[in-house]
């Protein structure tokens, strides 16, 4: 599980042997400002070409020639609602690592304190990634249509959720799944994540029972790789299922609205 750590805990670390600063944002927002010594890894170095998830080599190859090594600790931030660290952890330990730490404080606050920002790209150093899979993270299309005990969470928009989506040819929704909106479970004190205290009101009133398994999903991943990092934080046991709707309404699944 991504241990959540301070901005000062981070800032202690910057060029500091045996930490990687990754920051998962687009490349764009990369070089509008960056932590000092962070090396960029946007998700779009990580899909295929036909924009799903990379297969585990490429996923590899990127994260070691940005430079994270199989003895350095990566240490993610993000802006706004956090799915980019999100993805970026959930793939990290999807590839087997167990060391992932997620600054709490959003880029914005740490730039509006006066914090150090730098605008050049960091030259990385590539090094050597191995990975060893973690595929209890991971949900496929299978899983999902035979979910069993596990609850479904649509972590999309409401209007998404009822069908109201104009983009998709076949809107609507999984059958069986509950919504819960992927910005209610984020921060609003400019930290990643709401606290625990407010997660939990929002888990039960969308009827999501403590303990129980749970398989997440939105439009392409994404967004529910937020769902995915908020309740296991929480102590669930939760599956991302990185196709989400996008691959179930193309693969003639049933979908209700």
């Amino acid at each position: 599980m991504a241990t959540f750590v301070t901005a000062d805990w981070v800032a202690e670390r910057i060029g500091q042997p045996g930490y990687l600063i990754v920051d998962p944002r687009s490349a764009m927002r990369y070089l509008m400002g960056h932590l000092r010594d962070a090396v960029s890894v946007p998700y779009k170095k990580l899909q295929a070409p036909d924009g799903h998830l990379g297969p585990p080599e490429q996923l590899a190859a990127a994260f070691g020639d940005a430079g994270l090594g199989d003895d350095v600790t990566p240490v993610l931030y993000d802006h706004q609602d956090g799915r980019n660290a999100a993805m970026a952890a959930w793939i990290l330990e999807y590839l087997g690592r167990t060391d992932v730490h997620i600054m709490d404080l959003r880029y914005e606050a740490w730039k509006d304190e006066g914090r150090e920002v730098l605008y050049r790209p960091v030259a990385a150093q590539a090094a050597s990634f191995s990975f060893n899979l973690n595929p209890a993270i991971r949900a496929y299309l299978d899983d999902v249509a035979n979910a069993g005990s596990a609850t479904l969470v649509d972590s999309r928009s409401p209007e998404e959720y009822q069908g109201e989506f104009e983009m998709d040819h076949r809107p609507g929704r999984i059958p069986g799944a509950i919504s819960l909106p992927h910005n209610e479970l984020v921060g609003s004190d400019s930290r990643l994540l709401a606290d625990q205290d407010t997660l939990r009101e929002r888990l039960s009133a969308a009827g999501i029972a403590d303990g129980e398994p749970v398989i997440a999903y939105c439009r392409s991943g994404v967004r529910a790789s937020v769902t995915w990092l908020a309740l296991t934080q929480m102590g669930y046991y939760v599956t991302l299922y990185d196709g989400s709707y996008a691959e179930w309404m193309d693969s003639d699944q049933p979908v209700e609205a």
